[in-house]
């Protein structure tokens, strides 16, 4: 790499840190201290090829830490150790847009995210240019999803079979990989294509509702990515403590996602795939016990009187007990550590912008301040001292808290859209 594009990538890194995103240069720069999490980590990859064999899900992992610790900023350096292992990886942030509680919205945005080994472009269409039907990784796939129990509906296998055989209709097979992707596929149109192939007595192909169908994309791709010959697909779910915002009845929804990409719902697992999410340390204390969910949640829900909710009920309460029980705390730096990270990034600022950075101070050491707090300091005074040498620099600090307040706003939109597909499924 020539020293212009090495200068641009360092420059890159210290913007990403100083306004706290963390990007493919800033985790290059410096690395993680979490060794624990990344022993974890790497024995769960490890187990993936075993898992598949078992039909069984990877246990995921939940990390939990204060605000401005490095969550992201670790999920970003799990990331990159996921693909040089030849994983198909996804980093997910809880949002508006990515409703915990909504598999679909989490789907797309998984998709939209994901990141194949050696490969750019849009995920899905890339992985199934890669399907060679002459491999054994092929004819796995081929065989799980015309297995009765394999889990997806049929239009699964169809679509597999009309990829793989229909030359002649490039726009179906489009449409197939946006299938694949998320996107809507009119059910007569894969009958037409079965028809072409001569396969239309062969499936039943049926629409499969919308909450359903979800879940069952998840499935499919999973097994999609190892049929390409990938290793696995890894879900990296950021800042879940947003859920907190949400009512209490799609907080109890969210509860039982948690459980489910941890891999902890009975009969519900997903070989192929495994997932490490992030919460804020203090969750457990301030939305379990002081806003009552671990109480009243489960209570809640059976108190409908129905086959629904009391399941329902049943897979919030693994999620909640593991915020409570499983969590594995993210190591906050020591001296050691804050002063390793400290010579690196001076040594990243002078090469940035070719000059030798004075030492600034470190401010008021406590194991409880989050390293953002030291890097932005550092940077933000290394620029001025370089824009302004003879000016003082006197950085002041105020620690910033999220809320754990209730927002409506943070789900209208999926509960319209939730019954608008629930109006369409009913006119179909």
């Amino acid at each position: 790499m020539s020293a212009g594009h090495q200068t641009v990538d360092y420059r890159r890194a210290l913007e990403a840190l100083r306004n706290g995103v963390p990007n493919a240069d800033a985790v290059r720069v410096l690395g993680s201290n979490q060794e624990k999490v990344e022993q974890h980590f790497l024995e769960r990859l490890a187990s993936m090829e075993e898992a598949v064999a078992g039909e069984r899900q990877v246990r995921g992992l939940l990390l939990e830490g204060g605000f401005g610790t490095g969550k992201s900023h670790l999920l970003k350096y799990l990331q990159d150790k996921a693909v040089s292992e030849h994983f198909v990886c996804s980093h997910i942030v809880i949002s508006k847009e990515t409703p915990l509680f909504d598999p679909a919205k989490v789907y797309r945005a998984a998709i939209e995210a994901a990141v194949v080994p050696r490969l750019s472009g849009q995920a899905i269409q890339e992985i199934a240019l890669g399907l060679r039907q002459d491999t054994s990784s092929y004819a796995e796939l081929y065989k799980w999803a015309n297995r009765d129990d394999s889990g997806v509906g049929r239009i699964f296998p169809a679509t597999l079979l009309l990829h793989e055989r229909l030359n002649n209709d490039p726009e179906l097979v489009e449409e197939i990989r946006n299938f694949w992707s998320g996107d809507k596929l009119p059910i007569a149109h894969v009958r037409q294509g079965l028809r072409q192939i001569g396969q239309a007595a062969t499936f039943h192909v049926r629409k499969v509702p919308a909450r359903q169908l979800a879940l069952q994309l998840f499935t499919f791709a999973a097994r999609l990515m190892l049929g390409a010959g990938y290793k696995g697909w890894v879900l990296l779910i950021d800042e879940v403590e947003l859920i907190s915002r949400y009512s209490a009845a799609l907080r109890a929804k969210s509860y039982a996602e948690l459980a489910r990409w941890m891999g902890l719902i009975e009969g519900q697992e997903y070989p192929g795939l495994m997932a490490v999410a992030t919460i804020l340390d203090d969750f457990e204390a301030v939305v379990l016990e002081q806003k009552g969910d671990r109480d009243n949640v489960g209570p809640r829900l059976r108190s409908k009187e129905t086959d629904e909710y009391n399941i329902l009920a049943a897979q919030a309460e693994v999620g909640m007990r593991i915020i409570e029980r499983e969590a594995v705390l993210l190591t906050p730096p020591d001296d050691s550590v804050l002063d390793q990270t400290y010579r690196k990034l001076k040594d990243i600022h002078a090469r940035a912008y070719s000059w030798e950075p004075p030492d600034v101070e470190f401010g008021i050491r406590a194991m409880d301040k989050a390293m953002r707090s030291y890097v932005r300091r550092w940077i933000n005074e290394w620029d001025l001292k370089r824009l302004y040498p003879d000016a003082a620099v006197n950085t002041e600090e105020q620690e910033l808290r999220p809320s754990y307040e209730e927002d409506l706003d943070l789900e209208q939109s999926s509960e319209a859209e939730q019954a608008t597909e629930g109006a369409s499924e009913a006119r179909d």
